[in-house]
């Protein structure tokens, strides 16, 4: 008998040519299956050694840590990133304790949270920061591409997909992620009248993205796409998976304007309220969603909902170079790969704000601007190695600025 058939598992006497893996230690050995059976052994007598492997993977702030770390990257939105801090921070306290669960505690429910805000205040920007600092997946998924199942598009498990791709494949690590639905708001229910054509991109999609939202086990083909009866399965809870959905709701003001009775009828204005018409956003409740088109069951399954304000000149001034990762910073950045010290007036900055705000593009469209005025700069540069540092005036600014098209600006 050769020498490695006489190696065995100590605990199970499997052959080493009979198993993947044998582990030796100082008197024995242990193969990968026995290693797995004591991992499961030590899951049901000892739970709370698993709870502490699992938060040991997170890393989970108070939520006054939470604001501060996402204050180095988003500017303003004082009231969203508060209530962002507060339903993260309870939601992953909510996993913690349900690891140790006894079945007399009180059992807390998911809170999934809803951002409303204009395009370009920062929503995706929200819940990639967060992600991103309590070390969980994450994955953005679109709402305009989704469709009912048997139609062209993506079903609503496609994005348990994405997810579970992010987390490169590990569902225990997948079912603790984050999932940010974007555009949610055009999945809106068309109208109230019956039609004799299906909204299958609309109220269809909005059922079926209710049983994921309020969490079942879901299974998924591993590469996404459409399923098959042939095919590899992987099922994936969502129970703890959040939820964040955002939208930009255009024209949502009127509605939220027509229930607060802003505009008053007659001559005695008196005792007509006064509320803010330039940030009528902070005004918005679940009955302005409802009357925008989500329907009810959704809307109570989106349990937290902020808005996000419109950004003003003060804001946008900010964005440009105080965030961690700001516009400036990346573009000083990428010219000191090529050796070259790039300098901006401030007078071009106050510039690249009123472009942004004359569009209204949002955060979003200061990288557009930006990219029209230093294009010929990014372009020559590199090549030319003479060339030390680049000054940006006012006056190339604005030259580089007439020569591009307004047009092409507006659609970024």
């Amino acid at each position: 008998m050769s020498e490695t058939e006489k190696v065995k598992c100590s605990f199970c006497g499997r052959n080493k040519q009979d198993t993947d893996v044998l582990i030796a230690g100082i008197t024995g050995h242990i193969c990968d299956s026995c290693v797995v059976q004591a991992q499961n052994i030590i899951k049901e007598e000892k739970p709370e050694a698993v709870k502490d492997t699992l938060i040991g993977e997170l890393r989970l702030l108070k939520p006054y840590d939470i604001k501060k770390h996402i204050d180095e990257y988003v500017i303003g939105q004082e009231e969203a990133k508060k209530i962002l801090s507060v339903a993260v921070y309870n939601h992953y306290k909510r996993i913690s304790q349900e690891e140790i669960q006894d079945d007399n505690e009180i059992e807390i429910e998911k809170s999934n949270i809803i951002m409303v805000g204009e395009t370009g205040t920062g929503k995706t920007l929200l819940a990639k920061t967060i992600a991103k600092m309590l070390n969980v997946p994450f994955c953005i998924a679109d709402a305009t591409v989704l469709t009912e199942a048997g139609y062209v598009g993506e079903d609503v498990e496609s994005i348990i997909s994405r997810l579970l791709q992010a987390a490169d494949y590990d569902v225990a690590s997948a079912e603790k992620g984050i999932i940010f639905i974007d555009e949610i708001d055009k999945i809106a229910r068309k109208s109230d009248n019956a039609s004799i054509t299906r909204d299958v991109s609309g109220e269809g999609v909005q059922q079926a993205l209710l049983k994921l939202l309020e969490g079942s086990v879901v299974n998924v083909s591993p590469q996404g796409g459409r399923k098959h009866p042939e095919q590899k399965l992987i099922s994936v809870d969502t129970k703890n998976v959040l939820f964040i959905c955002g939208g930009a709701f255009d024209s949502i003001e009127k509605i939220i304007q027509k229930r607060l009775k802003v505009k008053a009828i007659g001559f005695d204005t008196s005792d007509t309220e006064k509320y803010d018409e330039e940030e009528i956003l902070q005004y918005v409740s679940p009955q302005d969603l409802k009357s925008f088109g989500l329907i009810p069951e959704l809307i109570g399954r989106l349990s937290v909902l902020t808005y996000l304000k419109p950004l003003d000149k003060y804001a946008l001034r900010r964005i440009l170079t105080e965030p961690k990762n700001s516009l400036i910073k990346q573009y000083v950045k990428l010219f000191e790969m090529d050796n070259i010290k790039l300098t901006i007036d401030k007078n071009v900055l106050e510039l690249v704000v009123e472009k942004a705000l004359e569009f209204k593009l949002g955060a979003r469209g200061l990288r557009s601007i930006c990219e029209a005025i230093l294009l010929d700069a990014m372009f020559d540069s590199p090549s030319d190695k003479k060339i030390k540092e680049i000054k940006i005036t006012l006056n190339y600014a604005k030259e580089k600025l007439q020569k591009v098209s307004v047009n092409k600006l507006k659609v970024a």
